[in-house]
Parts: C-alpha cells; structure tokens; sequence
C-alpha cells in the first residue's frame, strides 16, 4: 500500500469535492491522510478508510502561526514517511512544500488549483508571486488544473515544462452525472422557480459562488442593471455565501438588493437544482484555477458566459457552448447576456452542446481513472529510482 497525504488549508475543499475522490484512491491501493484545520463535521463524515489529522494552518500571511505550522507539518511528514504528499491551496501549499522539501518526501506534488498572486497588484503581487515561485520550486511535480494556467505558469516562470502537467481535460474532480442529473433538470427546475417565484416566461441568469470584486460581481449586478431595464422579465439567480460582500460598489450592491429581478439565495448544498432553474450561467471572474461552476452548468445543459481568463475558457467551447467577453468589462458582458436571452433558439443549443461537451470530456470517474494513473506513475517511478540506487 501506498501512503498518500493530501493537505489542504481549510476543511472545505475535503468536504466540497475531494472527499469521494480520496476515498476512490483508498480503495485501489493507497493508504490515504488528510490534513487541515479541525473541523468536527469533516471527522464524521470521513470513511473509516482515511485517516484524519488536524493541523492548524490559518488564512493569511502571519509571522509566528506560519512557522508553527510548518514545523508541525515538517514533524508529522518526517514521522509518517508518505510515499507522496499533495497539496492545493495557497496556505498549505506553501507550508507544506517547505515541509515536504525538509522531511525529504520523495513527492512532492503541487495540485495548482488557483494562483494568488494574479488577483494582486504592486509589491503584493510581487511578494506573492516569489511565495508561489519557492512553492513550485520546492515541488517535484506541479499540476494545474486547466491547460491555460498550465500556459500561464510557464509564461511566468514558476516551473519549467518538464515539471508541469494537466490531468485528462483538466478540473480538480470532474462532474459527477449522479448528482447533476439531467434527466431531472425539469422537475428541479419547477421546483426551484415555484420557490422564488419565478415565472416560466421569466429568462434566468445564474450565478454561483462566493459574492467578491474577483468574482466579477460588480459587472455581474451593472451589467444585469442594464438589461433588466430593456427585459424585465429578465432574472438574476445569485446562490453562494456573502464572503467579501464589502468589496462590492455599495450603491450597485443596494440597488440589487431592492429589485425585484435580483434573487439573492444564499448558500446552497443541493446546487444542481438551481442550475436547473438557470436558462443561462454567468461567471465574469478575474482569476480561476478552473471554473468548475462551468461544467457544473453544462452538465445540466446550460449555456455560459465567461471572462478571457485561463480556466473557465478550457471548460466550454466559445460560441459553442457559450460567450467569451472580456474581464473587467460591462458592456460586452452586457451584449452577450442580450443576445442569449433574445435568441431562445440559440440558447438551447448552447445548452445542448455545453452537456455533451461536459459529459464527453469530464466525467467525474473517468478523471479519477486518469488522477489513479497518474498517482501510480509517480511512485512506480519512484520505487524504480530507489531500486537502481539500492543496486548501485
């Protein structure tokens, strides 16, 4: 057996996505660990067949709870001698590269779901570049989870093309088709427009995730200002917790919350439904490791509109299964919500295309047959390197 630990920051990410993932992996031949910050409910909810060890390791840059972390993370790494240790995001990627690196852990693998920096500007985008940099260094593998950050982070010089490599077609976990099941796309979808009152005739853009300035939220509400006053049948969809509400413009922040075509949700366990009651998906965001809302969407057989970013551009086709517009932009997102909503048409063939090209690129469990593979590879590899050196 092969003894694999996975570390992230916060128990969210465990418990979003990776969790059945983890699980597959136990099941074919390694002895899985999670790390991250306590959390009671993840303890048990976790199959008998991971193990869970808690080490604290807090958001943000602070001088004397980084280097506890590290050490912790260095003492729990030297003590338990895995085969790889993988990690993802910012925090504990850069705590546990370091780590790994000192505990001489054979791989070192960097799941490069996301780059900080990129939302950053001046000497803080310049100190967070040099984290991630040192990040990459520190690890013998790095794999991006789209093949634009792939591109994106050899423009940039955090890794040379040996050392990087997207998984399949790209995404951290692919879309599971038992749980975004099309085939109850039109009883969820009455189901959820009976609840917030929606109509039938009513076109409905959707937005799922956190409500922030990086998300493009602010286009997200001035653009939808604009075409709720030409179509007020028009509605906004807006499902996800308020983290970093206070970067949103105040006045276009207020405004949402008084009209009546602007539909705040809140957070949602059960979103395949709420895609479901979306006509159109909308994510105008600065920056993604991939954009997994995207094939969420398409899974469901809904179209999308995205930024030019890396990302959410490789989880749809443009003109296809969607729009590209520009980030940071109003009037082009604006002209591109106009023409989906005006042509019914059209939007139902984006929304067809957008399923067949999520079910025949990143279905789930066949990208957990690539990640296997992968995983294997690795310490196949490894194993074969410590052979030679044995027999020299």
């Amino acid at each position: 057996m092969k003894k694999l630990c996975v570390v992230t920051t916060t128990s969210i990410t465990i418990k979003s996505f990776l969790i059945n993932q983890l699980s597959y992996l136990s099941h074919h031949g390694y002895v899985v660990t999670v790390v991250c910050d306590y959390d009671a409910d993840l303890a048990k909810i976790l199959p008998k067949n991971i193990n869970y060890n808690p080490i604290s390791m807090n958001r943000g840059v602070e001088g004397i709870g980084m280097i506890k972390s590290i050490w912790n993370l260095y003492r729990f790494f030297k003590s338990k001698k895995f085969d790889i240790v993988q990690y993802s995001t910012p925090n504990a990627a850069f705590y546990s590269s370091v780590s790994a690196w000192g505990a001489k852990i054979p791989i070192r693998l960097y799941c490069q779901w996301g780059i900080r920096y990129v939302g950053y500007t001046g000497w803080k985008r310049k100190l967070f570049k040099i984290v991630e940099k040192l990040t990459c260094k520190l690890s013998t593998n790095i794999q991006p989870d789209s093949y634009g950050n792939l591109q994106f982070g050899r423009e940039e010089g955090l890794y040379s093309a040996s050392k990087g490599e997207v998984i399949w077609n790209g995404s951290a976990n692919g879309v599971d088709l038992n749980t975004f099941d099309v085939q109850k796309k039109d009883q969820w979808r009455l189901h959820i427009r009976e609840l917030y009152k929606i109509e039938e005739k009513d076109f409905v853009f959707g937005f799922i995730g956190r409500l922030n300035k990086d998300k493009g939220v602010n286009e997200l509400l001035h653009s939808f200002k604009n075409v709720y006053q030409k179509y007020p049948h028009a509605k906004l969809l807006i499902v996800g917790p308020d983290e970093g509400i206070e970067t949103i413009n105040p006045q276009i922040y207020r405004w949402s919350t008084q009209c009546k075509g602007v539909i705040y949700c809140g957070y949602k366990t059960d979103i395949e439904k709420y895609y479901a009651a979306m006509d159109a998906f909308v994510l105008p965001s600065y920056r993604e490791g991939f954009g997994s809302v995207v094939i969420e969407a398409g899974i469901m057989g809904v179209p999308a509109i995205v930024t030019n970013i890396p990302g959410p551009t490789n989880a749809m086709k443009p003109n296809v299964t969607g729009f590209v517009v520009p980030k940071a932009s109003v009037n082009p997102l604006q002209t591109s919500m106009e023409k989906i909503l005006l042509d019914r048409d059209l939007c139902r063939q984006m929304g067809l295309n957008a399923y067949l090209f999520t079910r025949d690129h990143f279905e789930q469990k066949t990208l957990w047959k690539h990640i296997l593979a992968n995983r294997n590879e690795l310490t196949n590899r490894e194993m074969s390197i410590k052979h030679v050196q044995g027999q020299s």
